[in-house]
């Protein structure tokens, strides 16, 4: 029993992630279920997590992810994605400049730099679709990988865009795409109208009262309170196989230990009980309780 302890601990661990061995990308919101995968381990992805060179993030229906990269710069998942943060981290010969390559194998995702961002460090960004590359130095864009295309929207800066073998197309207009049909010649760039481009946003947006996880949440969302271990390791195991990070506290007292089952890093109360709610109808959980 306690080597079983000791594993899931050890899993636990390695989801939530540990600093002293960070890539430089934090995982900021988790909108659940996602996943990433790190050394062919599957572990469910949890805010606060600094990912590593190669992680794969896998997000589900419904699901959104916000990461924040070492300078600042945000990159947002969509539902169904699969992302690979290939590199990130300052260049050896120079500490201002910020280096990152980014896959998105699928779904949708969009890339921004805030001003104070902008103004702290140069950066070096390159996102690698499936067969579409865009270089960036320092913007705001949009797209997505499907199954018969991919497309990228500038929506403000410039970037750099390339297909294959075909040449290299500047981006500078706000609102230009870059249509890449599968199995097809890329058109001249077009463009995206400002009802479009906030649809395509809300994509990737963690919306409010979803039951979202932050980084440095305060709020704990508890899913059961067991005297038996291996009961609470059987609803650790089930949460975490459907996505979602939790954690076992033991508790001990005079009459013996108890294990709660928690879903930590909630951002406020109205969330935990959005997620709580949103548990025991997609996995019937039963009473839940909330506390800071």
């Amino acid at each position: 029993m306690f080597s079983k302890w000791l594993i899931a601990a050890a899993l636990a661990a390695a989801a939530t992630g540990n600093a002293l061995a960070a890539a430089d990308v934090l995982v900021e919101g988790v909108n659940m279920p996602a996943w990433v995968t790190r050394g062919g381990l599957k572990q469910p992805l949890g805010a606060g997590a600094m990912l590593q060179p190669a992680d794969e993030i896998t997000t589900a229906i419904g699901s959104r992810v916000l990461l924040r990269l070492g300078d600042g710069s945000a990159v947002k998942l969509g539902e169904n994605a699969r992302f690979v943060v290939a590199a990130a981290a300052p260049a050896p010969e120079n500490r201002n400049l910020f280096r990152a390559t980014l896959q998105v194998v699928a779904g949708a995702f969009r890339f921004t730099t805030s001003a104070l961002a902008k103004a702290r460090s140069q950066r070096d960004v390159t996102i690698q679709l499936p067969t579409v590359t865009a270089g960036i130095r320092g913007t705001d864009l949009w797209g997505k990988a499907e199954a018969d295309r991919e497309f990228i929207v500038l929506i403000e800066g410039s970037i750099a865009v390339k297909r294959g073998t075909e040449a290299e197309v500047a981006m500078s207009e706000p609102l230009s795409v870059f249509n890449a049909p599968k199995d097809m010649p890329t058109p001249p760039l077009g463009t995206v109208s400002m009802p479009d481009l906030g649809k395509y946003a809300a994509e990737t947006e963690i919306a409010s009262g979803t039951g979202a996880t932050r980084a440095g949440g305060k709020w704990k969302l508890t899913l059961g309170t067991f005297t038996n271990q291996e009961d609470a390791l059987g609803s650790y195991d089930r949460l975490r196989v459907a996505g979602y990070p939790a954690v076992i506290r033991p508790i001990s007292s005079d009459t013996g230990t108890t294990y709660r089952v928690r879903i930590l890093n909630l951002p406020s109360r109205a969330e935990a009980l959005a997620l709580g709610k949103r548990l025991k109808a997609e996995l019937d959980i039963g009473e839940t309780s909330v506390s800071m």
